[in-house]
């Protein structure tokens, strides 16, 4: 399945728009993390526990959208876009969604 942010594919067309998909994943921080956020706050530099559950949170989200759409019989979908929202203290939400297509070689 093609995934773009662009709303046109090269070398396709789009021969039918299917609706709106999406995937979403809620995800808190634990205990351990946290800790070591803390130690890398005092001394600086990148979060690596923080940035690796953000890119899982990513894939789990596009993985559920993707699910969504091939349930619609979808070849790609079109301008996807992802949202962060604060769900209370320890927990995000990432959000991502766009329009599930047919496509056509042209």
């Amino acid at each position: 399945m093609i995934i773009s942010t662009s709303d046109k594919i090269p070398g396709y067309e789009v021969v039918q728009i299917l609706g709106i998909v999406e995937g979403n994943t809620i995800r808190a921080r634990n205990l351990g993390r946290d800790i070591l956020a803390f130690l890398k706050g005092i001394i600086g530099g990148e979060i690596e526990e923080y940035t690796k559950l953000m890119a899982e949170s990513r894939e789990q989200a596009l993985d559920r959208m993707k699910a969504m759409a091939t349930g619609l019989g979808a070849d790609a979908v079109i301008d996807v876009r992802f949202s962060t929202s604060y769900i209370m203290a320890s927990a995000a939400e990432i959000l991502v969604y766009g329009t599930a297509v047919k496509l056509k070689k042209k």
